[in-house]
């Protein structure tokens, strides 16, 4: 049995190098140290597969595109100039909004303005416009500057109103400024706010400002 056994594997090895001799041999032979498969997975030495990053692969990083972003892109589209709260913010510090030159317009309902709006803001709701252009448009052409919000966020009013004082009161566009932010951003900063109607000198309290105060804080 051992004798067999014996030849059997003398027969296997001496076969097996009469085959790589051939081989080598061969012009078609096989090369033993060639990767003939270069595109498949390779295990790492943690036994991890191996991958290779591609720059610039979809899914890789994908950009998250805001809901402010949107806004902005349809705004711009539409020609509309745009604000931020730190513009706004100073707009209306600035000694020409006192004299009429910087206009801010107010585009939410009646509800909306009468509980709080910027001081000195013009309500025009863009749902009826007839029951406040005939105050509304002489001071918006007389003015050099005018800013137009609404609640700000997914809120289109103040698009809405730009465009109705740009394309049907003919109030020229680059005077024409959309405040992005909006009533919700101005009041979470805690800057001035009146109630009532326009210069009734009622102030009122932005959210930061209420929280504040309930706090003890000055």
């Amino acid at each position: 049995m051992k004798r067999v056994l014996l030849e059997a594997v003398l027969v296997a090895a001496l076969g097996t190098a009469l085959a790589f001799v051939a081989n080598a041999l061969s012009p078609r032979g096989l090369k033993l140290t060639r990767d003939y498969f270069p595109g498949s997975t390779r295990s790492g030495a943690a036994g991890l597969p191996a991958t290779n990053s591609v720059k610039g692969a979809v899914g890789a990083n994908p950009t998250q595109t805001s809901a402010t972003e949107l806004a902005l892109a349809r705004l711009r589209e539409k020609g509309l100039q745009v604000i931020d709260c730190k513009l706004a913010q100073e707009l209306f510090h600035d000694p020409r909004y006192a004299q009429g030159a910087i206009v801010f317009i107010d585009a939410r309902n009646d509800e909306h303005y009468q509980k709080g709006h910027i001081p000195s803001a013009w309500q025009f709701d863009r749902y009826h416009p007839e029951n406040y252009l005939s105050a509304v448009l002489p001071v918006c052409q007389m003015a050099q500057q005018v800013v137009v919000y609404c609640a700000g966020g997914d809120c289109e009013d103040s698009e809405f109103a730009a465009l109705f004082l740009r394309d049907s009161a003919q109030v020229p566009g680059e005077k024409l400024f959309v405040f992005t932010g909006g009533w919700t951003e101005w009041t979470e900063r805690g800057l001035p706010v009146e109630t009532g109607g326009r210069k009734s000198g009622q102030p009122g309290l932005g959210k930061s400002a209420t929280s504040d105060k309930a706090g003890g804080l000055k």
